[in-house]
């Protein structure tokens, strides 16, 4: 049972009805998407496994091949290969939008092509994604995958909220629920044995919040409650202690060339990881270490400088700084979790569909009323 949870007839108060069922209209059109149409190069695996590089990795200027990729933080390769994650974000986002449509209308249309959608990216066999990560984010020369490539499905957790929307459709059969349930419990057993996947777990900075973020999630999806009480264990006794300062604010984010959207990015991932774990019975929005630590200082160290950026303490991010911030989930969530206008008002003020992608893809949840 979700402690955050919003009334059918409150709905319109804070979303876009019509904007969302006019979006899912367009999403009716969209081709199949699935990354066998989109073979890697570079990819030591399959047509059927993931492949992405390293966002910040470059090729050596002085080396005649290019190889080994260096790196420069804060600094995307647009040459790098990403066909994958857009194909995986793009398909998310029309589920997304589909399933919400669906909810809010009951018509058919909308969950039918969601689950073609679904069908075709993890469950056919000529066309699905196999479950792991093992060619993501792999540098050319250096590597062929990594740990922290984990990251790159943080964007699936909107689809277990789908999922979950869209349980009553009549093209919903018992033996697709099942494969895609069946899917994200062997991915997530993938990235909780596998040691690419330990290390991404172990990391100390937003991609150990991340890691967490998808167990949480895909473990609500399966009903591993083992997994659950992990999760809200580590939230408690690692993720807090570990990152947060008593300040609130993030320390490692802080310390990276864009510390303004990495500060934002893994705030927004700590509320929804605690949005996904709280209960009625241990609630993790009125959790807080023996100092003070919890989810409600960190918004009370950020949200002054989401409202002023111009005050911001610490120096610019290297690229996109201008284009932030947007109006992320995690606004929303926070300021219905502790009954705050202020932060409600900000989340409905600022842009929660922006052009700019490298914005795009730091937006974990691109459809918050499958949340509520």
């Amino acid at each position: 049972m979700r402690v955050l949870e919003i009334s059918k007839e409150y709905w319109k108060h804070y979303f876009d009805i019509e904007g969302i069922v006019r979006e899912a209209e367009e999403s009716l059109q969209s081709p199949m998407i699935q990354i066998t149409d989109q073979i890697a190069p570079r990819s030591s695996g399959g047509i059927h496994d993931y492949y992405s590089n390293g966002d910040y990795w470059w090729p050596d200027p002085d080396t005649e091949d290019g190889l080994p990729y260096v790196r420069r933080d804060g600094e995307s390769n647009p040459g790098n290969f990403g066909h994958h994650r857009s194909m995986l974000r793009l398909m998310r986002t029309h589920v997304a939008k589909l399933a919400s449509a669906y909810r809010i209308t009951k018509d058919e249309r909308y969950a039918a092509k969601a689950v073609q959608l679904l069908k075709s990216f993890f469950l056919d066999e000529w066309t699905r994604m196999n479950p792991h990560l093992l060619y993501a984010q792999a540098v050319p020369g250096v590597c062929h995958g990594r740990g922290i490539g984990i990251i790159d499905t943080l964007h699936l957790i909107d689809i277990t909220v789908a999922l979950e929307a869209l349980q009553g459709a009549l093209c919903m059969e018992e033996s697709t629920r099942f494969g895609l349930v069946e899917w994200f419990s062997s991915y997530l057993q993938w990235m909780s044995t596998h040691h690419q996947g330990i290390e991404e777990r172990d990391e100390t900075n937003n991609h150990g919040i991340c890691w967490f973020v998808q167990a949480a999630a895909f473990a609500q999806m399966n009903g591993d409650q083992a997994m659950l009480a992990y999760c809200k264990e580590q939230f408690k006794t690692r993720l807090l202690p570990e990152q947060m300062d008593v300040n609130g604010s993030l320390p490692r984010e802080l310390a990276r060339t864009k510390p303004y959207a990495y500060a934002i990015f893994a705030l927004d991932n700590l509320v929804t990881l605690c949005h996904i774990l709280s209960t009625p019975d241990d609630n993790l929005w009125e959790y807080q270490l023996s100092d003070g630590r919890g989810v409600r200082k960190g918004i009370d160290f950020l949200l002054p400088y989401l409202e002023r950026k111009s005050e911001w303490p610490y120096r610019q991010d290297v690229e996109h700084f201008a284009e932030w911030p947007v109006g992320m989930s995690f606004l929303l969530f926070t300021g219905l979790a502790y009954e705050s206008d202020r932060l409600v008002n900000l989340w409905r003020m600022l842009d929660k569909n922006p052009a700019n992608s490298e914005v795009r893809r730091n937006m974990a949840i691109r459809q918050p009323l499958l949340w509520l």
